[in-house]
């Protein structure tokens, strides 16, 4: 690891041009994990959903980030709350799954809590003299919901993330994702560095080679734009080709260039979004192990419905180019583990500026 945060130091104090990728144990050592897991993983904002997800009071799903159980839910009053899933008697977890209900029972000794936290109910605890019902209700997690999308900073100590995000939002206001609805959700696991999937959705350079027949013939690597971000943020836009049919239904306020094209951006370090004039598709990514990376994705649009086969060509669109792309990732990580590898030079800013982006914020976070 000191190897790699020396590699980051030097790069962030410019010793080091930012004219190359980084080295292989960047990705694959797990002792830089592990400093990822302390530094940005539990100090920083990270996408764990859609607010779609809990629509009524009651709904709920539960996740986890780097060890931590979460219990994500929609309260009595109608707001996004994330708790600790862990009970506050002797720590098992409390809820599993999704669906709806108005109580958490944690089923190793039934205590119980309402849709806001609070413990409603522990059998015999009276009789303890220690026991303080009021002392006894979930952690709750900071939380911000962002375009419709749940955050969440573990220790509580990050900036506002709208103050972060506030440059990216009139690049995006336009698309009104605020409006759209939540068609489909899956979470899946593949076999590469979180690193790896958050910098491949992120670049252009790689839709020719890597997907000829999905995003090739609407979305080639010619026609992508790089947008400068702040540090927090890093962008680009994929131009359609004149060819390409009008994605459609979009929101009156775009304009006609707005129409020609989909919004590319990372909120780092590890949520990547698509906005297209008729879809958003997103991935929430969070790290498993150095091997590993586990994704919450889904699909949205401005339909409040759609039909059944639509929602199945939008979703076996993406699974096609999913698939692409994981062959290309589970590949990369076994080669970036061989001796023989050596960073290779970053192509110009339309098709990898986002990438040296990515590495500043990495260089700039791992080595505070």
């Amino acid at each position: 690891m000191s190897a790699i945060i020396d590699h980051l130091t030097a790069f962030k104090s410019g010793k080091i041009a930012r004219t190359h990728a980084m080295p292989g144990g960047f990705y694959t050592d797990p002792t830089v994990l592990d400093l990822e897991k302390e530094k940005l993983f539990r100090r920083e904002w990270i996408c764990i959903g859609h607010a779609d997800e809990v629509k009524a009071p009651g709904d709920y799903f539960t996740t986890e980030l780097v060890g931590e159980p979460l219990l994500v839910l929609r309260s009595g009053a109608g707001e996004v709350k994330v708790f600790s899933n862990v009970c506050r008697h002797r720590g098992n977890i409390v809820a599993e799954g999704r669906g709806r209900r108005n109580l958490h029972v944690c089923a190793y000794h039934a205590w119980s809590y309402d849709r806001d936290g609070h413990l409603a109910r522990a059998p015999l605890m009276e009789k303890s003299p220690a026991f303080d019902a009021a002392a006894c209700g979930l952690p709750r997690i900071r939380t911000a919901i962002w375009q419709k999308f749940i955050f969440v900073n573990l220790d509580g100590e990050a900036s506002p993330l709208e103050e972060r995000l506030a440059p990216l939002e009139p690049q995006v206001r336009n698309y009104h994702n605020e409006l759209r609805h939540l068609y489909f959700q899956r979470e899946e696991i593949w076999a590469t560095n979180w690193k790896c999937l958050s910098e491949n959705f992120m670049e252009g350079y790689h839709l020719d080679a890597t997907h000829p027949q999905t995003l090739k013939p609407v979305t080639p690597t010619g026609l992508c734009e790089y947008v400068k971000g702040n540090g927090w943020f890093t962008a680009y836009r994929a131009h359609y080709t004149p060819e390409a049919e009008q994605r459609r239904p979009f929101h009156p306020d775009m304009t006609l260039q707005e129409q020609r094209f989909s919004y590319l951006f990372s909120v780092l370090p590890s949520f990547v979004v698509t906005y297209m004039p008729h879809l958003t598709v997103y991935l929430c990514l969070r790290p498993v192990d150095v091997d590993h990376v586990a994704i919450r994705w889904g699909i949205a649009g401005h339909d409040e419905t759609i039909p059944d086969e639509l929602l199945a060509a939008h979703v076996k669109f993406a699974d096609d180019f999913n698939a692409e792309d994981r062959v290309k990732l589970e590949t990369l990580q076994k080669g970036l583990k061989s001796r023989f590898y050596q960073p290779g030079p970053l192509a110009a800013d339309d098709w990898e500026g986002t990438i040296r982006d990515f590495y500043d914020y990495m260089a700039r976070m791992l080595t505070a």
